[in-house]
């Protein structure tokens, strides 16, 4: 019930909207929806216009009204392993509207104790941080990042402790399953579990003994349907009609690294590097033209994320002394006539330098 804490904390703010008009001659509603088309990249700098502005611009009302005037912008949130520790930064832009020019990378505040092998998944606008090992204990934590007001929160714990399990989202309800040893009752009942963020609290999903496997490599959602993958095949579940199956072979076989869905296309790297995207109405793998030179060969693994229905990736570049660079690409994709795929580079760029052997961890996108 933390979650529920921390809005009601964050609501107290807008109480403080009816002490003094936002905007002179004009109902403090409408001067909401003004607010709310302001991206968010500027809400900092204004919210020391005045006090009542900068409890407007702190305050959910505010948010709520930007998702409902489809005026959410997206960002990519990168986790990264420093030296031994973890690191988290937030990419901006020179012109949020304008996606060609990235600016910096943003330290964000540390996790207070971030476990290894924990499971990500976005209920917009937050972050969810699922399990993972302390002191090679599966722990069955729950961290929350508010990406409003960049702050960290305690959410409901799990049922049971886990690490390297899967995790999507589904009709605004998050499901992890994986990542435990199946040996007691309980784990074998909470094999898989569904969080209501409504009621603040977890629930199990029921599954055929047959299909629980230990470690999860990966997963996505695609039209509804989570799809993990295990070291064995995976399995697929239908959140809708509660019904699980078996990932399709051919799918298991050109599945590498973090992958990512835009348009209803799963895409990750394939065995020599190249972008390829999986088809599921075909069941099959394509390669995404237009990149041959462009971007590097991903032999090394990349990350992929949805940005704003672009395919944003993250990889690691070569080391160059004592330092390693973090490149960062935009991609738009698209079918061509004969159901092909191609693809064009909105931008490419070096988005940070960190010391070589430091490695990412995770990305991710939020629209806020």
């Amino acid at each position: 019930m933390e979650e529920k804490t921390s809005d009601a904390a964050a609501s107290s703010s807008s109480a403080q909207l009816s002490s003094s008009q936002l905007v002179p001659n004009l109902p403090d509603d409408v001067a909401i929806q003004c607010l709310a088309r302001i991206p968010y990249s500027y809400h900092f700098s204004l919210s020391l216009v005045s006090k009542s502005w900068r409890a407007a611009f702190k305050s959910p009302l505010l948010f709520a009204n930007r998702l409902l005037l489809n005026c959410t912008q997206n960002f990519l949130y990168l986790n990264l392993r420093i030296n031994s520790s973890f690191t988290w930064y937030l990419l901006a832009l020179n012109h949020p509207s304008n996606h060609s020019k990235p600016r910096s990378l943003i330290p964000l505040p540390p996790l207070p104790s971030q476990p290894i092998g924990a499971a990500f998944t976005i209920l917009a606008p937050k972050i969810y941080l699922l399990g993972g090992s302390i002191n090679d204990i599966p722990s069955n934590s729950v961290w929350i990042f508010d990406c409003r007001f960049r702050r960290w929160e305690m959410g409901p714990k799990m049922r049971v402790g886990r690490e390297f399990a899967a995790a999507g989202v589904v009709n605004g309800k998050i499901y992890v399953m994986g990542g435990c040893v199946v040996d007691n009752w309980s784990r074998s009942m909470n094999w898989s579990e569904v969080f209501d963020p409504a009621t603040g609290s977890w629930s199990a999903v029921p599954s055929p003994i047959e299909i629980r496997d230990k470690w999860m490599h990966g997963n996505a959602v695609i039209r509804d349907k989570i799809y993990a993958m295990a070291d064995r095949g995976g399995v697929v579940y239908d959140a809708a009609a509660g019904q699980w199956s078996d990932v399709p072979k051919r799918l298991d076989l050109g599945w590498r690294g973090r992958a990512a869905v835009v348009g209803g296309v799963l895409y990750c790297y394939d065995y020599l590097g190249k972008i390829r995207g999986y088809d599921v109405d075909e069941n099959k793998w394509k390669e995404l033209k237009g990149m041959e030179k462009g971007l590097p060969k991903f032999l090394c693994g990349a990350t992929m994320v949805n940005m704003g229905d672009r395919l944003c990736v993250v990889w690691e570049g070569k080391n160059n002394g004592k330092e390693m660079d973090i490149f960062c690409a935009e991609i738009d994709v698209c079918r061509d006539t004969n159901g092909g795929l191609n693809g064009s580079i909105a931008w490419c760029d070096v988005i940070l330098s960190v010391p070589k052997r430091s490695t990412i961890v995770h990305s991710m996108a939020v629209g806020v």
